[in-house]
């Protein structure tokens, strides 16, 4: 008998035209962190998404670094941020000496709340301690409020920054997420819709964010024959060789999101109307990528608890995980503020993610939904 293959979170998908935009990198040369395809990767990500600028990095979290640096923030500023994401959101803040303040999600779209954000900008102007910048998550595909959370930041002329790591392909009002904010932060990690392998873009129509995200990429080296260095810089540009990947990666990422949107809709079709199964809601505003398929599980109409079911599947080989714990109860942030909070800790308790990768079969599907079923008591 055949054993059963594991069933990955979100596994990279190849489409087989990688070798080949790799092979004319290696053709050309240019091995490094410059060449004609990191420039050509950029170009192509900023006319997807609709900036006028694009730079490749080393991760999503060097481009969200490089975003908060360029603020030149004081020590102790404080920096709001969505609480329900990875901790990749909110380190970066405290790598240049800010603060974080923790921003509960609304139920529509389990993102920032809009409603909390402008209250307690309302609250800190009253202060005369406005934030330094607000970092927005679009969490698990899909958009947050933007409209909404831009004019909030607008009216007291606090920067924005779009943490869309987990969005690109989706859409707010027509309009692709990561082109929202003063600075638009991209992940090409290897379980996103597509992958460099490890890379990120920082993605502005600020030229000069651009300039200074590029300098301080390439260790702020001044523009002198000699190696001569006026700021403190970061290894942090992106290769030439995973710009070529994620060139290719890039001509598939309609159907790559169409298939993840399938994903989810076969779930629904299946899990949908079972008793104690409620699914991470679609916004009016915004068309998800469903980067990854998120439900909320009554375990007393369901018979089993999250956890109950996440190692079922486990001991399946099928790998699932539990929504991002939020940041505000994380050890490591727990004398950070917080505003609000049990939106976000309900979700987290009852949230979980099921395997989302755009080439599962339906097969697969069959057997996460079996599985998922077969947990209850």
């Amino acid at each position: 008998m055949t054993a059963a293959k594991q069933i990955f979170l979100s596994p990279p998908h190849m489409n087989g035209r990688e070798r080949l935009y790799v092979d004319k990198a290696f053709e050309s040369g240019w091995i490094t962190t410059v060449g004609p395809q990191i420039e050509a990767f950029e170009s192509a990500l900023a006319e997807r998404v609709g900036v006028k600028y694009a730079v490749g990095l080393s991760s999503g979290t060097a481009a969200l670094h490089l975003a908060i640096r360029a603020l030149e923030i004081n020590r102790g500023e404080e920096v709001y941020c969505s609480t329900l994401t990875f901790s990749a959101s909110a380190n970066p803040i405290v790598y240049e000496g800010g603060r974080p303040v923790f921003i509960d999600s609304d139920r529509s779209s389990w993102n920032m709340d809009p409603n909390l954000l402008d209250r307690e900008l309302r609250r800190a102007a009253r202060r005369g301690k406005l934030p330094r910048a607000v970092i927005t998550v679009d969490l698990y595909g899909q958009c947050a409020d933007l409209e909404a959370i831009r004019e909030s930041c607008a009216r007291y002329e606090v920067p924005l920054i779009e943490d869309a790591a987990e969005a690109l392909g989706a859409t707010y009002r027509g309009r692709s997420a990561g082109s929202f904010g003063w600075g638009n932060v991209f992940s090409f990690n290897g379980n996103k819709i597509i992958t460099t392998s490890g890379g990120g873009m920082l993605a502005t129509d600020d030229a000069r964010l651009a300039e200074t995200a590029r300098l301080l990429s390439t260790q702020a080296r001044d523009p002198a024959p000699h190696y001569q260095h006026s700021r403190i810089g970061y290894n942090y540009r992106l290769s030439n060789i995973l710009a070529a990947i994620g060139l290719a990666q890039l001509e598939t990422l309609d159907r790559l999101v169409a298939a993840r949107r399938r994903n989810f809709e076969q779930y629904r079709k299946a899990l949908g109307s079972v008793d104690g199964v409620e699914f991470m809601p679609e916004a009016s505003y915004g068309r998800s990528s469903r980067w990854l398929t998120c439900l909320l599980i009554d375990p007393a109409r369901f018979g089993a608890t999250r956890e109950d079911v996440r190692l079922r599947l486990a001991s399946k080989k099928i790998e699932a995980r539990p929504v991002w714990k939020p940041m505000h109860l994380q050890p490591v942030f727990a004398r950070c503020r917080a505003v609000g909070g049990d939106v976000s800790e309900d979700l987290f308790a009852r949230g979980l993610c099921l395997p989302s990768g755009s080439n599962l079969t339906e097969s697969d599907l069959r057997r996460v939904v079996g599985e998922f079923l077969a947990a209850r008591r």
